[in-house]
């Protein structure tokens, strides 16, 4: 399909007319900078001299961000612990203008993910989280956000990162709310989950994650195919958007011919957030009007831009409305 890239233009223009509604695992992420001169006397390892810290929102929070980011309006709806992190976590979104949406659960913590970066390498990440499945209760509560959230928005993300939130009962609820509001439903998916999200519109699978849900192995056009269409089938969704690194994405549509999209990544530092971005960027843009096949291309631009900058970046629109410009002069 031919890609008007004028009217791509347009529709991000509405993008700040467009709340979307992001449900899902909330995580800050921690980075700690510096350099490695000599290896320990202690053990075979890099020793880092520390020069900086940072952190910011993770997981469904960093799509919240990525949102906003792009100048939409995102709602953010997850569970965090009764702790200093949480309190890091709200601190950083609120510079961002997402405000609300978190529930407290005082027994378990906020989940941490710290990467050591040093000389623009990532040396070694720690996860610091308790993974098991939220109760009932807490559910009950995230299910009465979502309620007073959904009058609001064009759409939902789910963001599921296996961190105990997301479970097929939560899906179910946030389904049955979606459709009664005939709200748009995206899912970035966790592998292990793959057949919790039946009946949403649209989930954006990476290629490993893909393989592992069907059994195919991708190695060629024809897999590529078969994949694709066996998620569609299976999960009864309108589209399916599988993200393949530097050989681009596939779209895959019920009743249409499937449609590779060449990757825009000039150069990669970091793949970190790329899926964040292109779930993000994909639901806003649809949420705004665009069709799956411009979407689709919206978020592949977003996602070649975010892979060229170190660390679990974000791209803005001004980034994304500069890159479609200079396509569109070629």
């Amino acid at each position: 399909m031919k890609i008007d890239r004028k009217r791509l233009l347009r529709l991000l223009r509405q993008f700040r007319k467009t709340k979307v509604l992001v449900i899902g695992d909330v995580i800050l992420d921690q980075f700690i900078w510096g350099d490695v001169s000599r290896i320990s006397p202690e053990a075979p390892v890099p020793v880092v001299l520390v020069e900086r810290e940072s952190c910011m929102p993770g997981g469904a929070a960093n799509v919240a961000s990525c949102i906003s980011a792009l100048e939409g309006q995102a709602l953010l709806i997850g569970v965090v612990g009764k702790d200093s992190w949480a309190s890091k976590l709200k601190e950083k979104l609120k510079r961002k203008g997402i405000t609300k949406g978190l529930v407290v659960d005082s027994s378990r913590r906020t989940s941490l993910k710290t990467r050591i970066v040093a000389r623009h390498q990532q040396v070694v990440r720690v996860d610091n989280e308790i993974v098991a499945q939220i109760n009932k209760k807490i559910t009950e509560k995230v299910i009465a956000e979502i309620k007073r959230n959904a009058h609001a928005v064009k759409a939902i993300v789910i963001e599921d990162y296996g961190k105990g939130m997301i479970s097929p009962y939560l899906i179910k609820e946030i389904i049955a709310i979606a459709r009664k509001k005939k709200i748009i439903v995206t899912v970035d998916p966790k592998e292990e989950h793959f057949y919790y999200y039946r009946g949403v519109h649209c989930i954006t699978p990476n290629q490993h994650e893909a393989e592992k849900a069907t059994g195919i192995k991708i190695v060629d056009k024809k897999t590529l195919t078969s994949a694709g269409k066996n998620l569609l089938k299976k999960l009864n969704a309108r589209a399916v958007l599988l993200t393949r690194g530097e050989h681009g994405m596939c779209l895959f549509q019920k009743g249409k011919k499937a449609e590779e999209i060449p990757t825009r990544a000039q150069e990669v530092f970091d793949v970190s957030g790329a899926g964040d971005t292109v779930i993000g960027t994909f639901t806003l843009a649809l949420a705004g009007g665009a069709s799956y096949e411009e979407a689709a291309h919206i978020s592949n631009y977003a996602a070649g831009i975010v892979v060229g900058k170190v660390g679990v970046g974000s791209c803005s629109q001004k980034e994304l409305t500069s890159q479609i410009e200079r396509d569109r002069s070629k």
